[in-house]
């Protein structure tokens, strides 16, 4: 293939960068030429699930990709807070307090249609032209401006303290990593997001997805 979508479920450990060099890699192996590869929507390395990848000519739509809604199931850890707001942070203990499951319940309500949420200061998101992240990881401080994303459905799975299962419906653009920032903020016990899966984007499902392995690249 030179031109089109893949759609590919992306491994744990692993940057959005890294699953592209390497569909990228194969793909121009194969047709003996560079063939143009790129994502429509980071995925942390943390994370794992679908990625839709834009093949040659299909780049030039790839903003339309990066707006569709998006499905997640996560794990939010209660108790501890990260300062990446995943397990690849600082990790501290927040709070000994365990909420009833009505109390987690009555939380979610508060992150029900549209919401404001800070999008992590680690995040690809750019501030006067440079990556968020790399202006956290330099010591920088940065100020995240708030921005608008709606949350169409939000399902509690499970609750064995201190981990909730969700799965949620979401808007482009809603970080999962500040909804668990923000919801054990609304507990009281601090959160961070430990496992996030994308179920996924608008009609495509990761069910549909091939692995890295399928393009016999060992992950």
């Amino acid at each position: 293939m030179t031109d089109g979508t893949i759609l590919i479920d992306k491994p744990a450990d692993m940057t959005s960068f890294g699953v592209v060099a390497r569909i990228r890699r194969v793909l121009s192996e194969r047709a003996g030429k560079k063939v143009k590869v790129g994502h429509t929507g980071t995925l942390d390395p943390f994370a794992t699930g679908l990625m839709i990848l834009c093949i040659g000519k299909e780049c030039r739509n790839a903003g339309h990709y990066t707006k569709l809604d998006k499905v997640y199931e996560a794990t939010f850890r209660l108790g501890q807070m990260s300062s990446t707001g995943d397990p690849e942070g600082e990790i501290t203990t927040a709070s000994n307090a365990q909420p009833t499951i009505d109390e987690v319940k009555r939380v979610f309500k508060q992150f029900s249609g549209e919401i404001m949420q800070k999008p992590p200061i680690y995040s690809a998101l750019k501030i006067g032209g440079q990556r968020a992240y790399d202006l956290a990881r330099q010591g920088k401080e940065i100020e995240m401006p708030m921005r608008k994303v709606t949350i169409h459905s939000l399902e509690l799975v499970d609750y064995t303290y201190p981990n909730v299962k969700i799965r949620t419906h979401v808007s482009s653009g809603t970080y999962i990593r500040s909804l668990a920032q923000d919801m054990g903020e609304a507990l009281g016990t601090g959160a961070y997001c430990v496992q996030l899966r994308r179920i996924s984007i608008a009609d495509w499902t990761v069910a549909d997805a091939q692995t890295l392995l399928d393009f016999g690249v060992d992950s």
